[in-house]
């Protein structure tokens, strides 16, 4: 699969976790603290996903 690919499925996988944090405390999606779980998740996301398509 592309890098490319990997990476976009990354990001969104990682920033949609990263938005359901913020429910385990009893926070809405759209609170300060679920977009920035999200954007964090999604750098996470992306990160994960740059280091398995270089590591072959």
């Amino acid at each position: 699969m592309n890098t490319k690919t990997l990476i976009w499925i990354g990001m969104a996988v990682g920033s949609t976790l990263g938005g359901f944090i913020p429910n385990l405390w009893g926070a809405s999606f759209l609170s300060l603290a679920g977009v920035v779980c999200s954007g964090i998740g999604g750098l996470f996301g992306i990160w994960i996903a740059y280091k398995a398509a270089n590591s072959y």
